[in-house]
């Protein structure tokens, strides 16, 4: 269970510890939507500005944000005061109204998911101009199975079950329901997906930092929470003080049909 709102209660926290995502995922999004530096672009749900900082490094800055969070939209609004393009509007996504459909690229960085998505393809092709280029992503997570992450494992067993990750779907999977659920919304053609990977190290206390930003943990009660992460803690410590990651992004690009 995931709720959209807790984020808005760590933005300091998600700002901090979420990992970045990778400069050649902008420049093959750039390639793919052959996008031009004044040409309009939508964000979807665009958090503290992770993605945001991906177009503007490149000189992409023609952007309009939406962020449902009034902290994750002050946030972002204050990051990018100096770039008068990038304009962030404090509002869900299916509230917001605008006529205008001149997009040249819509995008969404592991957020669309919290969108219907027969409304959310639907609303999201209505605003692109035409040849227009969708590009959401998502950070998709992959089980490990290692000593360390086996004793992690059995601390989820024993005091959050339903975050134990051992019968969660593969990211194979979870792409390939992504995939079809762009494909069989009808209105975006050249479906393509191209997948990011790297490890990352934390230490104990940047590991449980980077929890504490995932709306599953947030939901659990405090105690319980603080248990978990007091036990985690203790078990990366007693593994040398710090644990891989194995990141991995997933994006999908499609062209507007017509």
């Amino acid at each position: 269970m995931q709720s959209k709102h807790t984020f808005d209660h760590v933005v300091e926290e998600y700002d901090k510890y979420r990992p970045s995502y990778p400069k050649t995922l902008f420049e093959d999004i750039i390639r793919f939507s052959h996008l031009e530096k004044t040409d309009r672009i939508l964000e979807i749900g665009c958090g503290t500005g992770k993605a945001t900082s991906g177009f503007v490094d490149l000189g992409y800055t023609n952007m309009m944000c939406i962020e449902l969070g009034s902290n994750l939209a002050k946030h972002t609004a204050d990051r990018f005061r100096s770039v008068k393009e990038v304009e962030v509007r404090n509002n869900s996504f299916e509230d917001w109204d605008d006529a205008d459909e001149s997009y040249a690229l819509a995008t969404s960085a592991t957020a669309f998911h919290f969108i219907d998505p027969v409304y959310g393809y639907d609303k999201v092709k209505r605003l692109l101009r035409p040849g227009g280029s969708i590009a959401f992503f998502w950070t998709v997570h992959v089980q490990q199975f290692d000593e360390l992450h086996h004793e992690i494992r059995e601390l989820y067993k024993e005091l959050a079950p339903h975050l134990e990750d051992s019968n969660t779907e593969t990211p194979d999977k979870v792409i390939s329901k992504r995939k079809d659920e762009m494909e069989q919304s009808e209105y975006f053609g050249h479906v393509t997906v191209i997948e990011y990977r790297w490890k990352q190290s934390y230490t104990s206390e940047q590991y449980i930092g980077l929890l504490h930003t995932h709306s599953g943990h947030q939901m659990l009660q405090e105690e319980i929470r603080a248990t978990l992460f007091a036990q985690m803690k203790e078990r990366i410590d007693e593994h040398g003080g710090t644990i891989t990651k194995q990141q991995l992004v997933a994006l999908f690009l499609g062209k507007k049909h017509g």
